[in-house]
């Protein structure tokens, strides 16, 4: 039985930025945190790569967690792609107050493609971490929209 999603798992080249963005800027929690040292055969088989090194940070949100992670064995491939690509290509964050998080968030360094653009329902902007990689704003102002429970 699935119960649920638990994380969405993103590689990001610089471990220390990348905490900070995701702890600091976004405010979710730092839970778990892990370093991988090559010498770690549980850690190779689970994950399916020999001699794995790498930095791991659990981060959690109110209802989901972001596991980030710094490989440096095997040496990682850029792979992000645009937000149309195969693949990993956004997550979202439901906020209240779209207009202030869009605000508060670039004034802390995220770029988005635009402003926040009003749906009626919804309101949402695409934004990037300071890897490239997409995080979407979402408010939701419509009881009948899909949103997260609180």
């Amino acid at each position: 039985m699935i119960v649920g999603m638990h994380h969405i798992a993103i590689g990001v080249p610089d471990f220390d930025k990348g905490l900070a963005f995701y702890r600091d800027l976004l405010g979710f929690e730092v839970v778990q945190q892990s370093d991988f040292d090559r010498n770690n055969p549980m850690a190779d088989r689970a994950i399916g790569l020999p001699g794995v090194a790498a930095r791991m940070a659990m981060l959690k949100a109110a209802n989901a967690f972001i596991e980030l992670w710094q490989y440096t064995n095997p040496p990682p491939d850029d792979r992000r792609g645009r937000q149309f690509d195969y693949g990993y290509a956004h997550f979202a964050l439901q906020v209240d107050g779209i207009e202030a998080e869009y605000a508060r968030l670039e004034a802390g360094g995220m770029t988005f493609v635009g402003e926040p653009v009003n749906f009626g329902a919804v309101s949402a902007i695409y934004g990037r971490d300071p890897f490239g990689n997409f995080i979407e704003l979402y408010e939701i102002r419509d009881k009948r929209v899909a949103q997260l429970e609180r």
